[in-house]
Parts: structure tokens; sequence; C-alpha cells
């Protein structure tokens, strides 16, 4: 099953008319995520007919309003639409405070829990797993607290090869799971049949890495290493540079000097400044180091294999 990234916003600090700040809509193994929410995600989730009431999970990078700002309104209209389901938020430590603050001044009765997962570990950490895939923080390097994340799905099953089964009749469709999970067959004459001639290499498991904020970092080299689709913010060209270094940003060439550095399979480019009206730009300078490199469309949909 495909795993689909919709690009929500993408342009740092100001909603412009064209594009809206940081939000990624992430459906993976049947699971919905929000990542960051800046202001008018819902109606971002709207226009791109999203299944926004299927989020039970949200991550949010850091606590500057272009990242979060949204959340409120969205938690605020769940509960208009009836939601039951607890929804999970994770994000920096102090992000509970905030929400439940707006909550109680506005008098917005959510009618459903929302589970505070609040982060300070400068060290990544996994922060989600299930039965199919698992999160891990990106710790990166901002003017506050902030982490990118890190969506990577378990290793898959291993693929039946039934012309081969087929030849012993000893093996029954009970046997198959075991087959899957990759054990051996062992045939009533005490004949082991090898996993590996019984079933098929699995399917490749999708990795997609979203790094938020941040200066130049290869800190996060080890973490991001051969990801399928990197998302890495670019808010500035390099030759200002040392303006992205006090403001804690990274430039498009350094973005893709992360993505070579990495060896991922493609670089989205965003959060881009808005003293910057062609954004063509950006991609013209990450390709000089990293040609596999793309800018994002509002409401986008990426499919990552």
């Amino acid at each position: 099953m495909s795993t689909y990234l919709t690009i929500l916003g993408f342009n740092s600090a100001i909603p412009t008319i064209n594009s809206a700040p940081t939000a990624q809509f992430l459906e993976m193994d049947e699971r919905c995520f929000l990542i960051d929410c800046g202001e008018g995600t819902q109606v971002q989730l709207r226009k791109a007919k999203a299944r926004f009431s299927k989020i039970n999970h949200i991550f949010i990078s850091h606590l500057h309003g272009d990242h979060c700002f949204g959340l409120p309104g969205l938690i605020a209209s769940f509960r208009l639409l009836g939601r039951e389901t607890p929804l999970h938020v994770y994000g920096p430590k102090g992000i509970k405070e905030m929400l439940e603050t707006i909550f109680r001044l506005t008098e917005t009765h959510k009618g459903f829990e929302v589970v505070y997962h609040e982060l300070n570990n400068k060290k990544s950490e996994k922060i989600y797993e299930d039965q199919k895939l698992e999160v891990f923080t990106i710790p990166l390097d901002h003017r506050i607290y902030c982490n990118g994340y890190l969506f990577r799905e378990k290793p898959k099953e291993r693929h039946l090869n039934m012309e081969e089964i087929a030849k012993y009749p000893e093996i029954e469709i009970c046997d198959y799971q075991n087959l899957k999970n990759g054990k051996d067959f062992v045939l009533n004459d005490g004949y082991v049949l090898k996993n590996t001639v019984l079933t098929k290499d699995p399917s490749k498991s999708v990795t997609y890495a979203f790094c938020s904020d941040t200066r130049y970092s290869e800190k996060i080299l080890p973490l991001i290493n051969e990801v399928d689709v990197l998302y890495h913010e670019s808010t500035f060209l390099h030759d200002l540079k040392e303006m992205a270094d006090y403001t804690g940003h990274t430039t498009a060439l350094e973005a893709a000097r992360i993505a070579r550095k990495a060896n991922v399979g493609k670089l989205i480019l965003g959060h881009f400044s808005n003293r910057y009206h062609d954004l063509n730009v950006f991609l013209e300078e990450a390709r000089e180091v990293f040609p596999n490199t793309d800018l994002p469309k509002a409401l986008q949909q990426v499919e990552i294999l």
C-alpha cells in the first residue's frame, strides 16, 4: 500500500493568497497523521478533501505560531463535528499549557480526550509505535526547542512463493502466516524447507523524514540516512547564510547538502521567506547539489513508494 503526503502549507511566518504556513497530512498504512498545524490548516484539509476526521495523532515541531496556531481551531472543530475518539498531540513541553489555557479562556469544551505527549529530550527518541510503523523525533537546532519527525514502516511480511508451495501438499493455509514471518517449514520426514525457497523478499518499507525549522546540522544525518523522501526547510538562499544562522534557519544549498550526505531518495524544500516571489530560485540553487529536489505545491499529494 502506497504512502501519500499532502502538502497543506509550506511558507514561513505569514500566510499568503497562494500558500499557507507549515502543515502536512500523511497517510501511511491506513493511518492519518497531521504534521504541524499552522494558521488555516483546517481550511486546507477541507480543500484537499483529506480524511481529517481520521486524524488521531498530531505532531507539532515547535511552538512558533506558523507551526501551531491552527491547532486550537482544529480541535474546536473536531468537537463541533461530534468527535469522541481521543486525540494524541505530540509537541514541546508547554503545548498542553498553551492549548488548555486557550480552551479555558474561550470556554471551549472539547467533548473528547486530548492526550498530550510533551517532549523535551534533546536526543532522538521513539514516541509512537504500533504493529506496522514507528515514529522518532529528529532533534533540530532552532531558536527554541524543536523536533523533526521520522516516520518509518516496520519490516514487512515476506511474499509467498505459491509456485514452490504448491509442490508440497503438507503445507496448508494455516502455515502461511509462519512462512510470511520468515520461518522454515519442516516436512513429515524431517526435511527442512528453507523459508527463502518458499517465499520472496518483502516489499520495501517506506520512510519519510520531516525537518522543520533548523540551522544546518549534520547531527541529523544518521537519523535520516537513505529515507525515501526528506522534507527540509530552506528559508533563505545561500547568499543570506548569515541571516539563516542568526534566525535559526537553513539555506536551499544547505538543505541539498544534507540530502546528498544522507543519500535520500527525494528532497522537498519548504518554509520559504516571503521576501522571495519566484520560488524557482530555491530549486535552481538546490539542484546544483542534489538534482532530485522538488518544490512543494499547495495541496499537492506526493506518493512515497
